[in-house]
């Protein structure tokens, strides 16, 4: 984590050479402003960020355009402003246009298609009844079912038998039924149903007979009154209109009254309705009405507040938006345009400031500005497409939108960055679907009451109950927003409360529906922006894990030392309000690369000879060091988060490895012996080890957390070596190691003050005091209490187990 450029450069010089060396003189020196802008220009972060921002900008700001240009309502939506036309322009009268097709569609005459099976077999089973009969010697002979079907008598027979013998009789009968062929045709037999429509349906007094092949001497189609629609199911009037009908095509008794029996023996329909030809003739007389044109002047009204829209006035507003940007000239458009690219831009830069002096998580890294950034826009898009598509799902999609950020954010971050970032939004969408004060007062409800409730996420039911009072805290918000708005003069009551309704339910899917994508994308959040939630903590710090369940089993006192360190930094992260549970979970790895050489470290050692004894310090130094890098190399193995690996690599920073750096000079020191004072000083600085080399390789903790890991585990192993661990002496070197880590640079990269590492020194020194609290001490036991050896004793020792 780099350096402000703007931090006081702080030189430490010995105030005198006969002064003692620990009374030192502090200096601090300012950079110029110049120099101070020269370094923040040359910032690649600063490059990245700005090329992040003004992408974004321009992103949204083109999506605020073009939204604002869409009607963003809808049919049947309530009007909540009064609409006037901007420009003069010639508008088709829908509502005109529309009556004059209906006038048109409602004077088409119905369609009716004859049933020509049914008529050919009336004509058929007529013309071929005198040679049917003619067969037959008597009349009891006629099969019954013609008979029946005819209606046949004797008289009837007896003429109708004698026909085919006489030619002019013949072709009179014949012609005669020709002649009620031609008029059946022409005077439709319907069904009930058929009848009713062809007598009341449309204007036209004229109904269309349809026949299919073209008939002799009838045209195709034909136009009849509807008067002459005849009612099968009618009997009365079906009697009377066949006795009309019979007299007319010339049947004589006694013979007409088989005709007539015959047409009413189980009748059936000659013509049904068809809709398809109903509908196509119709619709070819629509479109041959020509449109109703009328001007639409500036400032006349397209419609007023309260109303409900009608789909002819919608495409009036829309044809009025598109005038407008057709006649309009282009430096006000482009006015227009800079003045949205402007105020975003002003936002934006705004909330890069707000980001860069108080979220450092995210100004420092530009990969993490440019995740939330492309956040952001994702949340304006969603919200602007899905309402400009369909206007009545505003009340689900913004405030889904903007929550859902919040929650997100606050997630990844912490809840003062998600109630910036989630407002900003907030206003975005609000640009660009030109919403009133109170939907923008409805999502900060939302926002407020999803963040309040994301303190720490430890369990998915924290989301859950979340998610509930949200959509409980959003539902009652737009309802009063509604009714305080909503305008209700020229709206009905009904669809005053189908509004209002609508959007309450809207609302509370909204807050439901934040709770459940939060749930489903959270692990893909957790990676995109390199954080650790509480709920991943919780299962980490679980014994069970299979890495801790590993460390418990090769390096039982390692563990106990983890558990010992992770009591005592949280109980000091909780002092300063840093995170209490990442620094509970991180202490409890910090030590896993340890599994490798348990023996090695002194914690797991249950007396016997050292190891170490038999090694070099040089080699004992590499296997010292060797844990951190072996620790990496776990977490990678085992998938942990980036951040529990920092723990990992950065436990010790930097630090001096003291006790095998004295024994590798004290060696050297003791190999000099029998040699002169000016050998000694010849070959002293290339037999004297280098302290560098004997340092962990870091980095350096850029997090407090990390911070306090570092002075609670060297607080830890040392406090084991102290003879009476009294609260006094366990003050004292607490404060020693912390003044010591501090001079020595490890804290320079994290952002702990004076104050906090104060604070974090004093809950240190209460819970080892707890721990490794005085005892009674008793007679017998007061020898075997006593150090065993002077390195036992000795806090620089501890560097064995650190």
């Amino acid at each position: 984590m780099p350096k402000e450029p703007t931090k006081p450069v702080a030189k430490i010089t010995p105030k005198s050479k006969q002064a003692s060396p620990r009374r030192m003189v502090v200096r601090i020196g300012e950079r110029s402003l110049k120099h101070r802008l020269a370094d923040w220009v040359a910032s690649p972060t600063l490059f990245w960020g700005a090329l992040v921002l003004v992408l974004f900008v321009l992103c949204s700001s083109a999506l605020a355009i073009w939204t604002r240009s869409q009607p963003l309502v809808a049919v049947g939506q309530i009007a909540h402003e009064t609409r006037i036309s901007r420009v003069e322009f010639i508008a088709e009268d829908l509502t005109q246009t529309d009556r004059l097709k209906e006038d048109a569609r409602q004077n088409i005459p119905r369609v009716y298609s004859a049933d020509l099976p049914v008529l050919e077999d009336i004509r058929a089973s007529l013309a071929n009844l005198p040679r049917t009969l003619s067969g037959v010697s008597q009349f009891d002979k006629v099969d019954r079912s013609i008979r029946v079907q005819f209606g046949l008598s004797e008289e009837a027979f007896n003429a109708l038998h004698a026909m085919p013998e006489d030619e002019d009789s013949s072709a009179a009968w014949d012609k005669h039924v020709e002649e009620l062929d031609v008029i059946l045709r022409r005077r439709p037999m319907m069904d009930r149903q058929s009848w009713q429509r062809a007598t009341q349906e449309g204007r036209n007094s004229q109904i269309e007979l349809r026949y299919g092949p073209e008939i002799e001497n009838i045209a195709d189609p034909q136009r009849i009154s509807r008067d002459d629609a005849i009612n099968i199911e009618k009997s009365d009037q079906l009697k009377d209109e066949i006795e009309r009908i019979v007299r007319i095509a010339g049947f004589e008794e006694p013979v007409a009254s088989s005709v007539r029996q015959r047409l009413l023996h189980n009748p059936r329909p000659t013509f049904n309705a068809d809709e398809s030809a109903t509908i196509e003739a119709q619709a070819q007389a629509s479109e041959q009405v020509m449109p109703v044109r009328r001007t639409i002047t500036v400032g006349q009204r397209l419609y007023a507040r309260g109303d409900i829209l009608e789909q002819s006035t919608l495409k009036l507003a829309n044809q009025e938006i598109r005038e407008f940007h057709a006649q309009g000239s282009l430096a006000r458009r482009v006015l227009r345009w800079l003045s949205i690219v402007g105020l975003i831009g002003a936002v934006m830069i705004g909330l890069s400031g707000y980001l860069s002096m108080f979220s450092t998580k995210i100004a420092r890294r530009p990969a993490r500005f440019a995740w939330l950034s492309l956040l952001m826009l994702i949340a304006v898009i969603t919200s602007s497409l899905l309402v400009s598509q369909d206007p009545r799902l505003l009340w689900l999609a913004a405030p889904t939108a903007v929550v859902l950020v919040a929650v997100l954010v606050c997630v990844a971050y912490d809840q003062r960055t998600a109630l910036v970032v989630s407002s900003v939004v907030a206003f975005l969408i609000a640009l660009a679907l030109k919403l009133d004060v109170g939907m923008i007062i409805v999502m900060l409800i939302g926002i407020g009451s999803a963040v309040v409730q994301l303190n720490e996420i430890r369990e998915r039911r924290t989301l859950i109950r979340m998610s509930i009072v949200t959509a409980i805290a959003l539902s009652i918000g737009t309802f009063f927003n509604l009714l305080i708005t909503l305008p209700t003069v020229g709206a009905g009551g009904t669809a005053v409360a189908g509004t209002v309704i609508s959007a309450t339910v809207q609302s509370l899917i909204a807050g439901l529906l934040v709770g459940g994508i939060a749930l489903f994308i959270l692990p893909f959040i957790e990676k995109v922006f390199d954080i650790t939630t509480g709920m991943t903590l919780i299962e980490l710090r679980d014994p069970k894990q299979p890495i801790l369940r590993e460390l418990q089993q090769r390096a039982p006192g390692t563990y106990n030392h983890s558990l010992n360190v992770a009591s005592i930094a949280e109980s000091a992260a909780e002092s300063i309000g840093a995170d209490a549970l990442l620094t509970y979970v991180g202490c409890l790895y910090h030590d896993i690369g340890k599994m490798n050489k348990p023996d090695y470290f002194i914690e797991n050692q249950s007396g016997g000879p050292n190891k170490h004894d038999k090694l070099n310090p040089a080699m004992s130094l590499l296997v010292i060091i060797g844990h951190v890098k072996d620790g990496i190399e776990m977490a990678v193995e085992h998938n942990l988060p980036k951040t529990l690996r920092h723990f990992i690599e950065a436990h010790h920073g930097t630090t001096l490895v003291e006790y095998f750096y004295r024994r590798a000079r004290q060696q050297a020191e003791g190999a000099d012996e029998e040699r002169t004072a000016e050998q000694i000083l010849q070959e002293a600085a290339e037999q004297l080890p280098d302290e560098v080399n004997y340092r962990y390789p870091g980095p350096r903790p850029r997090t407090k957390e990390v911070a306090i890991t570092m002075l609670s585990d060297a607080v830890e192993s040392a406090t084991r070596t102290l003879a009476e661990p009294t609260p006094a002496r366990i003050d004292a070197l607490v404060r020693k190691l912390a003044n010591k880590r501090m001079v020595d640079g490890q804290f320079d990269e994290c952002d702990l003050t004076f104050r906090e590492l104060n604070t974090i020194c004093e809950s240190i020194t209460k819970s080892v005091a707890s721990i490794y609290h005085g005892r009674i001490r008793y007679a017998s036991t007061a020898e075997d209490e006593k150090p065993k050896s002077k390195d036992a004793a000795d806090p620089v020792s501890a560097e064995k187990s650190a």
